[in-house]
């Protein structure tokens, strides 16, 4: 199996059971080993007091692109410990995207950078992750 197929296929077994990012209207624009790309358009029920898109919504972009990310290689992995930094508000009608890399890996242990930009190129936030393997695989590979 090849790397590449490995990923999607990883992505695949993860994406039939992630509520979460559906339900938020999230797509998983790409991925392949170590590198993710998800996106969603912001709207009027992601909006907070401001008129901008809420920073939570933003953090689970970056997250499940993150997740996409670590979990390429058919190995079960879990986030450690995340942070985010927001450096422009997003608004109704924007689509967002996450794009994530990997810097590390190292053993169970990964770091990941995670740049959310807006339809203009901006940078709206700045995620970093630090991810943990576990036992198990997303689906049985055949030798």
């Amino acid at each position: 199996m090849t790397p590449q197929t490995r990923a999607e296929n990883s992505a695949a077994a993860m994406w039939a059971n992630d509520a979460a990012s559906k339900w938020l209207g999230m797509s998983l624009d790409h991925v392949r080993p170590g590198k993710a790309v998800m996106s969603f358009e912001v709207g009027p029920q992601h909006l907070n007091g401001h008129a901008i898109c809420h920073g939570g919504y933003i953090f689970t972009l970056a997250d499940s692109a993150f997740a996409f990310a670590c979990n390429s290689y058919n190995k079960l992995v879990v986030a450690q410990q995340n942070s985010i930094t927001y450096l422009s508000p997003a608004k109704q009608g924007e689509r967002l995207t996450a794009t994530a890399r990997e810097v590390s890996l190292t053993g169970r242990s990964g770091l990941y950078d995670i740049s959310v930009t807006g339809p203009d190129g901006r940078v709206v936030a700045e995620f970093r992750g630090g991810s943990r393997q576990i036992k198990g695989q997303h689906f049985k590979e055949t030798p």
